[in-house]
C-alpha cells in the first residue's frame, strides 16, 4: 500500500489517497482510481511510500504516528478499482482475501 496523487485530465481535478496498491517492491500500480466528477479511471501520476512526518520512515517507533494520511477519514469504496462493487472495503483489516 502506497500514497499516490492522482489528476483528471477531462475535469482538471486533482486528488491523494493512501489507497494505491502496487507489486511489492515497487511502483507499478495494480488498481485505478476513478475521478469523482466523470467517472474515469486514471492510474496516480507519483507514487510515495506512506511515511512519518517526524521520523521519515515508513515503519516507525514513534509513540506517537504523524502519517501524511488522515486515518480518521472515510474511503471512498465507490471510486476505489480495488474495491469498487465488493462487499467489503479495501481499509479493512481483513478484507484482503474478498478482494482478489
Amino acid at each position: 500500500q502506497k500514497y499516490g496523487y492522482y489528476h483528471c485530465k477531462a475535469c482538471n481535478i486533482r486528488w491523494e489517497s493512501a489507497y494505491v496498491w502496487c507489486v511489492q517492491g515497487t511502483n507499478k500500480v495494480y488498481f485505478r482510481q476513478f475521478c469523482r466528477t466523470c467517472q474515469k479511471s486514471y492510474n496516480p501520476y507519483r507514487v510515495e511510500d506512506i511515511t512519518c512526518q517526524n521520523c521519515k520512515q515508513t515503519r516507525c517507533t514513534c509513540p506517537v504516528k504523524m502519517r501524511h494520511v488522515d486515518p480518521k477519514r472515510p474511503h471512498r469504496q465507490d471510486l476505489c478499482g480495488r474495491c469498487k462493487g465488493k462487499r467489503l472495503s479495501c481499509d479493512s483489516t481483513f478484507s484482503f482475501k474478498y478482494i482478489i
